[in-house]
């Protein structure tokens, strides 16, 4: 069962992407990228993650793609053959701002021991 919803998560992402790319014209949404889709395990609800490059509009973006959710739905099903379209949740993915996070850390530690380096010389 779960080779069938790794297949349909993939469907619905590919979709999904391309719908933001053609059929959704708002200048709100910007550089949107769907990360990744998972679907319940009755196919019911999917949960779409997307990444929003200006992080200052992430919560515009997010209530905007709430908001016609029904009408990417319906393009959604106009795409796809399943027996239910499942229903659409969005949320932020903010995976590389912890991955941009940790990357200043490392800096930050790599900063000091090279001060500390250059102090026992």
């Amino acid at each position: 069962m779960s080779h069938r919803i790794d297949k349909v998560e993939h469907l619905i992402k590919e979709e999904i992407s391309l719908i933001f790319l053609h059929k959704l014209q708002d200048p709100v949404f910007g550089l949107v990228t769907i990360t990744s889709v998972k679907v319940s395990p009755d196919l019911k609800i999917a949960k779409v993650y997307i990444s929003v490059f200006q992080k200052e509009n992430r919560a515009l973006v997010l209530e905007k793609a709430e908001t016609i959710s029904g009408y990417i739905r319906t393009q959604l099903a106009q795409r796809i053959r399943l027996r239910f379209t499942p229903e659409l949740k969005f949320f932020i993915d903010d995976t590389l701002d912890y991955v941009e996070k940790i990357e200043g850390l490392i800096k930050k530690i790599h900063q000091n021991d090279d001060n500390e380096g250059n102090e026992s010389r």
